[in-house]
């Protein structure tokens, strides 16, 4: 009977571990898809985010280029006040000085023509102008881009040396060899 007692005392330890190994089989899927459906539902979340980063983004690009716009036409009807202002100051200046009134309409003419060039234009459209013009003319924008960096060099340097007073000397007085 020892002998039989051993082998269901044995057969007893194994059903035992059969069924805490099922168990913990089944708390591993268990686990494992409660995983799986929260990193599915971070992944939802982040897409939804990027969509809704990218969303707004978008509309205040919209936006952004909208007053844009807005803002080169008022400028551009702006310029074309301007020329009308010269000319008539040009046609006052007529009686007077000739030569100056000639010169006076040939600069309202030139902001005109900058005006109409810009109304009714869109940023995106001045950019793409601006791209194509320095890629026919590179070594023209280098040259003005080069003028436009000396000067702001110097006007830089100006206002530097005018907001700092400049270093003196530390005037030495004698020393009083007086023992008094």
């Amino acid at each position: 009977m020892t002998n039989q007692n051993f082998t269901n005392q044995n057969f007893e330890r194994a059903e035992s571990r059969d069924s805490q190994g099922e168990e913990t089989r089944k708390m591993g899927g268990a686990a494992s898809e409660a995983f799986s459906k929260a990193s599915d539902m971070a992944r939802d979340a982040g897409e939804k985010a990027k969509r809704a980063a990218a969303d707004t983004t978008s509309t205040m690009t919209d936006s952004v280029m909208g007053l844009l716009n807005d803002q080169l036409g008022a400028g551009a009807e702006a310029a074309g006040r301007f020329a009308s202002s010269l000319r008539l100051a040009a046609d006052d200046l007529e009686r007077e000085n000739p030569m100056l009134a000639s010169l006076v309409r040939g600069v309202a003419h030139n902001v005109d023509n900058y005006a109409d060039n810009f109304e009714g234009k869109t940023v995106e459209q001045l950019a793409k102008n601006a791209s194509d013009f320095t890629r026919r003319q590179p070594a023209l924008v280098f040259g003005a881009a080069a003028i436009a960096g000396f000067f702001a060099f110097r006007m830089f340097k100006n206002a530097q040396s005018i907001s700092s007073p400049p270093i003196q000397p530390a005037n030495h007085l004698p020393a009083d060899h007086s023992n008094g």
